[in-house]
């Protein structure tokens, strides 16, 4: 075989590759495409409370006594699983004197902050919740991410006066949740869920000021961090055409 056609074949293999590789490419981006607007929606609202789990106030881990609410979306990929994200508004509320703790008694410290959270992640269902069948249905389910909470900053003084630092921080965490959802019609949810937070910060009730200089006021247990916990229910409403499951 000549060099021509040695060149000639090459040429034609080394174009056949490229133009495989963006054909490939072009179907990928068609069925992501498909897929995207083949999904189910869902956006709705949550109605519960808080309570708080740190250095200050009682340490039961489910006892709501602040109000909490909030929006909910929510992006269905499969009957088993869906892309979540959330915005809640609550406060946060320790007070010694409901504590079991008598040392907690004692001293008699409490704080109140607002926070604002907003978390996204992945829920997962125990059982198909495919909204497109008919009839009733329900399945518990499960759900974690990233959560961040803005809260402001305070600390306790030398007399134990809860004080501002006037400054606010971001509190970086990671929410558990479980709960239980069924669809109530063709097009509402309604679940019921308790959700733990787990945060990387030990700021929120002002045992540790944000402030550096401040370093001399913190006391409590400076190596576990603060929780909080979300209960309550979220009612949803569903949108979106029948999407094909069978392609994920």
């Amino acid at each position: 075989m000549s060099n021509y056609y040695r060149l000639i074949i090459i040429v034609i293999f080394a174009n056949f590759k490229k133009f495989m590789r963006y054909l490939f490419l072009f179907f990928i981006c068609v069925y992501s495409f498909q897929n995207t607007e083949a999904q189910i929606y869902e956006v709705g609202v949550f109605l519960g409370g808080s309570n708080f789990i740190g250095d200050v106030g009682a340490t039961n881990y489910i006892s709501p006594n602040q109000v909490a609410i909030g929006a909910i979306l929510k992006w269905n990929r499969s009957p088993r699983h869906s892309f979540r994200a959330s915005f809640i508004f609550s406060d946060l509320e320790g007070i010694d004197g409901k504590s079991d703790d008598q040392r907690r008694i004692q001293r008699g410290y409490s704080f109140n902050t607002s926070v604002f959270e907003a978390s996204a992640g992945m829920e997962f269902t125990f059982w198909e919740f495919d909204l497109h069948t008919s009839g009733i249905k329900g399945t518990p389910y499960l759900y974690s991410g990233i959560s961040v909470a803005n809260h402001d900053n305070y600390f306790f003084n030398q007399i134990g006066e809860y004080t501002s630092e006037n400054t606010s921080s971001w509190a970086l965490g990671i929410p558990m949740v479980l709960g239980y959802k069924s669809n109530i019609s063709n097009h509402l949810v309604l679940a019921a869920e308790i959700g733990a937070r787990y945060t990387f910060s030990d700021e929120l009730d002002g045992s540790v000021p944000s402030d550096a200089s401040l370093e001399e006021f913190s006391f409590g247990n400076t190596n576990s961090n603060d929780w909080y916990v979300f209960s309550g229910i979220t009612l949803t409403y569903t949108f979106g055409r029948r999407p094909c499951y069978c392609n994920f």
